[in-house]
């Protein structure tokens, strides 16, 4: 009887095996649409226009339907990720390292890497050319615009980083203020709304184009800004560049095809991994949480004042 009983299990087994494996767990049994979160930054429908070609490729790739979901900041896609409203998303350093605090959910897929296969960017403070502010020193009693409480370059590392040279952005500046995103707060500059704006840059290639990678040259690119137009007065260390991000309960199956097909983006469709990216670099790397370890720490001292819980 058990002799009978093992040949038919394994009957079964054989004939799935030589039927493609249908009887064996698939994500697509679980997953039916596959929901991808865009970071704030840029006004929604070129968030929506830059990742389409991206979306039709994953729906292609996943054979499950893909949408996307914009938010209008870092927070809407940080809370969307913790309460299960999306799979997946493009996240900076500080937002990615406020959502595991969060909800200990979501891990990093893979990391973009720059054109020298290193995988950090900087935070930059720019004025207008014709200001007359070309220092850190005459931005004093000038007013200065964060981009997002839960950006790494546009607030947690700036903030954090000219507390160290001395300077309190609350006494040293006029006023600071949020701008809604990396492109708002240089448009905000150009516009004389504010004297100074933090962003961020990869740091590499040519500074007249906007460097490799980044919002000035997405910016450049996209035909809002010259590089004329702007003093780069500061520059941060350098910041760990944030992940594609993925919901830790993903089947594995799903996240391994994610990881395939990231990892192929730059060799086997360059402009969509361009538009991706917001410029180029050499690819990505696998994702792993000792990059961000630095970053979460900041974000639980900053949360708590300093003060250790």
């Amino acid at each position: 009887m058990i002799r009978k009983l093992f040949l038919t299990t394994a009957a079964i087994i054989l004939g799935a095996v030589a039927s493609g494996g249908a009887a064996w767990a698939d994500y697509k049994d679980t997953v039916k649409e596959f929901r991808v979160g865009l970071i704030g930054g840029e006004n929604a429908q070129d968030l929506m226009t830059r990742n389409e070609k991206f979306r039709s490729l994953l729906e292609a790739e996943l054979g499950i339907p893909v949408k996307l979901y914009p938010a209008t900041d870092y927070g809407g896609i940080m809370q969307a990720m913790g309460a299960n409203q999306v799979e997946m998303a493009g996240l900076g350093p500080s937002a990615f390292a406020g959502a595991w605090l969060d909800c200990k959910c979501i891990e990093p897929l893979v990391v973009p890497q720059e054109a020298d296969g290193s995988t950090y960017y900087y935070s930059v403070m720019v004025t207008g050319a014709g200001s007359g502010i070309d220092s850190v020193e005459k931005m004093k009693g000038k007013s200065l615009a964060f981009a997002d409480p839960n950006s790494a370059s546009g607030y947690l590392i700036p903030n954090a980083s000219l507390k160290a040279e001395g300077i309190d952005p609350q006494t040293y500046f006029s006023r600071t203020g949020f701008s809604g995103g990396h492109e708002q707060g240089v448009i905000a500059v150009l516009q004389k709304q504010y004297d100074g704006a933090v962003t961020w840059v990869s740091g590499q290639g040519e500074k007249s184009e906007g460097y490799t990678r980044g919002n000035l040259r997405s910016m450049v690119d996209k035909g809002l800004l010259k590089m004329s137009d702007i003093n780069i007065i500061w520059q941060s260390g350098k910041i760990p560049n944030g992940p594609t991000a993925i919901r830790t309960n993903l089947p594995d199956d799903l996240k391994a095809k994610l990881l395939e097909i990231m990892m192929a983006l730059p060799t086997e469709h360059p402009d969509i991994y361009k538009q991706v990216e917001r410029g180029t670099g050499k690819g990505y790397v696998r994702g792993s949480m000792d990059l961000f370890s630095d970053i979460i720490k900041l974000r639980e001292a900053e949360a708590t004042g300093g003060r250790k819980s």
